[in-house]
């Protein structure tokens, strides 16, 4: 959980906040997530995401893509005795993480996303948060 802003330094490192590199100590991988962030997943994560994947139907189109689009940008991480990690240049390309970034915990992954498109995603979320949370009441939660 939690909101946190960092900056990537000139070698595209990025610090991971303190209160999520527990859960990293035994490495992550870090891949394309969704609305243009990144998601960073504890390794143990990834195995289980991997898992599920591995069930989706090759005949099916829309699962090959999804499944050739994580994988494809997905690279394994470690972070560096200052609790870095490099994020790669065609990550931070789909990302548009110039500079600065937000991190955030999302359950079990931690998403990256620049200032900029999380600043507007947040704003055109907020406009419509009361009329998700009446939706998604029919899900059980």
């Amino acid at each position: 959980m939690g909101e946190y802003q960092h900056t990537l330094d000139a070698k595209g490192r990025l610090i991971v906040p303190a209160k999520f590199r527990e859960e990293l100590g035994a490495g992550a991988v870090l891949t394309r997530g969704l609305d243009h962030c990144l998601f960073l997943f504890p390794m143990d994560e990834w195995r289980l995401l991997e898992e599920k994947l591995k069930t989706l139907p090759l005949t099916k189109a829309g699962a090959r893509q999804f499944v050739r689009f994580l994988f494809s940008g997905a690279t394994e991480c470690e972070l560096d005795k200052q609790g870095r990690i490099i994020v790669p240049q065609n990550l931070r390309d789909y990302a548009q993480i110039q500079k600065d970034a937000v991190i955030i915990g999302v359950s079990t992954r931690i998403e990256i996303w620049s200032k900029e498109t999380w600043e507007a995603y947040v704003e055109e979320a907020e406009e419509s948060y009361e009329e998700i949370a009446e939706s998604i009441v029919d899900l059980g939660i």
